[in-house]
């Protein structure tokens, strides 16, 4: 048998990682050790036996045989959180490619040092004669301080320190005299911060659907015979699909497990929360960027001792680090704020499939609109495949109207609003009920389209819009491909071919200009920079404080607000013009959620989306809330193109100090891979400029490459890292995107 090496950790830090060490693996060892597992190893100059993790295993020495120690013992049966944070660890470094410390920076809970949050009471230690006595003497000292607290004293028996301290302005030193004389005592009790700040009320019991008791006795049928899988919830909006969860998680807390629920977005995370904290009370708790260190480490602590059953929170909260998961929610599962940005790239609906198998846990994912991904898997019998198709929120789904933008400009209304828009927010505010008006700025900085026909400017060879540049030069970022932007439209020769420019602040403005009385809240980067802002703003309109909600993205995942009843779409064609073969998808999916938040209560809804673009058939499917009929359009496009899910593509991006220098690595490493592969299990598209060439004098270049098979790609990033490290790379960076969800 062959020597075998382990690199083992054996100071695991959120803040700082120690480097990993290099122990050799004795042949009895050698078939039960896997990465991700503890391990006992000497270490230092008297060999302690201390505790460390299996981080990859190889049969090269880094160092002098002679002097490498050996491992003494595998922790087999281990299933501790903090292994199996380390497995997942090591297969996203494997899967996304990344460094090992990065892939672990990620995953493992923080470990920063935090002081305990401290609760202090004053507690009174004599009678109310001696306290007279002694404060009569604190104030013929005139010792104003010590009198205010004594006087304090006689009217309670307990005071809290910090109301001490702070109302009665009293010093540490004066209680500490008052201590050292008997007069009082400082208790001290530690406990964990809690973010959730919520009262629990009683909630009357939902009665389920005929699909939904459907899904309920599917699921625990398959749970409770140990059968652990992956599950699509597809459901209209507002068909009940929080509920079905909030009973899915119940069942799973009660058989003793613990639970994650994903939301996309920490602007979900208000309303998600408040459903959730009605059944499980302090039970629940949440993970977002919001949270302090102090919170952050506290339920990752509370987590551990099994002191709390569901987490809640956006990607982030996948590590909680729960000793017994036994499942993971993933709402709203098609949204991009899933897929990391930055390295390692994982995606979290492929890493919870990974890390409910380390568990022994199930995945359920919902979405009104789910990602051809997530649904391709499901038509293939990978996932199973749950529907609910009716609406259960007293609401029907909103009455939809598509207006034509070429034709408002052709009939001279050149205002952000169409007049049959004009016509229902009148109506609306006349009779007291909510609107609100979505500005669907994704993708909005790059392409070009005719105001006139509605036309938007493509890569003949790769059938995605081209993105304009500084100098009037027109780009494709998949292929290369340039053009100079035309004067006119190709189409119909009309001068109005131009981008679009409109603001949330804009808009704003334009209403209180048309109606003044009309109170309004905005929800976009501007407003929701504070820590509780998203939660401010969501309470504040769901409590009528605001006749409009005017946003982005952000106001139309998820909310359900029963006093809407208008729903306006300004410019929904703005992502259309992506230089992104997900164009049409993530059109269809906003323009299905935002129509979606009118009409959920008693009265009827309507919705209006203004488009240049009436014709697209993620417009039309949108209109009709018809997800089979895109689905079908939309997965013979990634048929014919090779795109995910039929194909699989991989990102290869390169940033450096200098253009001249990314360029040339970015043409060093395509034409390695020509070399050491043959293409016949994959095709090369590029190198060329990134959509957006430089930031913050970075400049970035990208390359793609597309395989049916997965494992593939994987080898092709391997062979491409492998090429990196002998280039000892300074002023680049390497970094791979597997079917990434954005261009750069």
């Amino acid at each position: 048998m062959s020597v075998l090496y382990a690199d083992v950790i054996v100071d695991i830090s959120h803040e700082q990682l120690d480097r990993p060490f290099q122990y050799r693996v004795p042949e009895g060892l050698q078939e039960k050790l896997k990465p991700g597992m503890r391990v006992q190893i000497p270490f230092g100059a008297g060999d302690r036996l201390i505790q460390g993790y299996c981080i990859g295993l190889s049969e090269i020495s880094k160092f002098d045989p002679a002097k490498t120690k050996d491992i003494q013992g595998v922790y087999v049966a281990d299933s501790d959180s903090e292994g199996r944070s380390i497995a997942l660890a090591v297969w996203m470094r494997e899967q996304y490619g990344s460094t090992m410390i990065q892939a672990l920076k990620t995953v493992l809970p923080p470990r920063k040092a935090v002081k305990k949050l401290e609760k202090r009471v004053i507690l009174r230690r004599l009678g109310r004669e001696e306290l007279f006595s002694m404060l009569g003497e604190s104030k013929r000292k005139k010792q104003v301080a010590r009198a205010r607290l004594l006087e304090a004293l006689l009217d309670q028996e307990s005071i809290p320190y910090e109301w001490v301290t702070g109302k009665l302005n009293v010093s540490g030193q004066t209680i500490q005299s008052l201590e050292r004389a008997g007069a009082l005592s400082v208790q001290s009790s530690s406990g964990y911060r809690n973010p959730v700040r919520a009262f629990r009320l009683e909630e009357e019991a939902k009665l389920l659907s005929k699909e939904q008791q459907g899904i309920l006795s599917d699921f625990f049928a398959d749970y409770d015979g140990e059968v652990r899988k992956t599950y699509l919830l597809h459901g209209i909006t507002g068909s009940g699909k929080t509920e079905v969860y909030i009973r899915l998680v119940r069942g799973v807390v009660e058989r003793g497990r613990q639970v994650i629920v994903l939301i996309p977005e920490i602007a979900l995370t208000y309303q998600t929360l408040l459903r959730f904290y009605q059944c499980f009370g302090d039970r629940v708790s949440v993970m977002n960027s919001t949270l302090s260190a102090g919170e952050k480490y506290d339920q990752c602590e509370r987590a551990k001792k099994g002191e709390i059953d569901v987490i809640i929170g956006p990607r982030s909260a996948l590590f909680t680090p729960f000793p017994n998961l036994g499942l993971i929610v993933i709402d709203e599962e098609h949204e991009s704020s899933y897929k990391s940005e930055t390295s390692p790239k994982y995606h979290a609906r492929e890493t919870a499939e990974y890390l409910a198998g380390l568990c022994g846990a199930s995945l359920v994912l919902g979405s009104a609109t789910p990602s051809i991904e997530a649904y391709y898997r499901a038509e293939h019998g990978q996932y199973g495949l749950w529907r609910l198709t009716e609406r259960l929120t007293g609401g029907t789904l909103p009455d939809v109207e598509i207006v034509d933008l070429r034709q408002e400009l052709k009939e001279g209304n050149r205002s952000i609003f169409s007049r049959r828009l004009q016509e229902l927010m009148a109506d609306r505010l006349q009779k007291g009920q909510q609107i609100i008006l979505f500005l669907n700025r994704r993708g909005y900085a790059g392409f070009v389209s005719c105001r006139s026909c509605g036309y938007v400017m493509k890569c003949p060879h790769c059938d995605v819009s081209l993105s304009e540049h500084k100098g009037g030069r027109m780009l494709c970022h998949y292929c290369g491909y340039m053009t100079e932007k035309p004067g006119v439209c190709p189409e119909c020769g009309s001068k109005y071919i131009l981008g679009f420019k409109a603001g949330t602040q804009q808009i704003e403005d334009k209403l209180k200009e048309m109606y003044p009385s009309v109170r309004t809240l905005r929800m976009d980067r501007d407003t929701t920079k504070t820590k509780d802002s998203y939660e401010t703003i969501l309470s504040s309109f769901a409590n009528g404080e605001a006749d409009v909600l005017i946003g982005t993205q952000m106001i139309v995942k998820g909310h359900d607000f029963p006093n809407v009843t208008l729903v306006g779409v300004l410019a929904a064609d703005l992502s259309l013009g992506m230089g992104d073969f997900r164009a049409e998808e993530r059109t269809f999916q906003l323009l299905t959620q935002a129509v979606g938040r009118a009409g959920r209560g008693l009265q009827p809804g309507n919705a209006v989306i203004q488009t240049y673009q009436p014709d697209n058939y993620a417009v039309l499917r949108a209109k009709e809330q018809d997800y089979e009929g895109f689905y079908q359009e939309e997965i013979l496009f990634r048929e014919l193109g090779g795109y995910p899910p039929v194909s699989n593509l991989l990102a290869v991006q390169i940033f450096s100090a200098t253009e001249k220098s990314g360029e040339e690595l970015a043409e060093q490493l395509a034409e390695y891979l020509r070399r050491e592969r043959t293409a016949q299990d994959y095709i090369l598209l590029g190198p060329s400029a990134a959509s957006i060439s430089r930031i913050n004098d970075v400049y970035r270049h990208v390359l793609y490459i597309k395989s049916e098979d997965y494992s593939i790609l994987v080898e092709i990033k391997d062979l491409l890292e492998n090429r990196a490290e002998t280039l000892n790379l300074r002023n680049e960076n390497i970094q791979f995107d597997f079917n990434p969800l954005n261009v750069i």
